[in-house]
């Protein structure tokens, strides 16, 4: 899969996000690292948006400004992520295609714990009514 990545600061844990979507196989494309958080989102959720990338990672400290910028992008649906619970919803029902994470709050196990719930789901289709009404 290809994977948009866009960060507003370089730390420890994107450094390992990073490095965990090589390994399990995927194209990362850097967009953003470090921009400040309103051009990462903007830039991950353009990548997806524009077929450069099928989906998207986004990073900032709260995880909520890059989320805010990503949806911004017509196409975009960002979903800011803290549980692995909420990472597979947000795929399988909302059809999210950019995963927000918060640098204050994610370990970089919980990171990659949230980027294999993500990928693992795909949308199911059973709420596409509802995807529908955010075009």
């Amino acid at each position: 899969m290809r994977v948009a990545f866009g960060t507003d600061e370089s730390t420890p844990v994107t450094d390992e996000l990073r490095d965990e979507l090589v390994r399990l196989g995927h194209a990362v494309l850097v967009v953003a690292d470090p921009l400040r958080w309103a051009e990462a989102g903007r830039a991950v959720g353009e990548a997806v948006a524009s077929g450069q990338a099928d989906v998207g990672i986004a990073c900032c400290y709260t995880g909520t400004g890059v989320s805010m910028a990503a949806n911004k992008v017509p196409g975009v649906r960002a979903a800011l992520c803290g549980d692995v619970e909420t990472a597979r919803g947000a795929r399988q029902w909302n059809d999210a295609n950019v995963l927000a994470l918060s640098l204050r709050l994610t370990t970089p196990e919980l990171g990659r714990e949230l980027m294999e719930a993500f990928f693992a789901n795909a949308p199911d289709g059973s709420e596409a009514d509802q995807i529908a009404l955010l075009a």
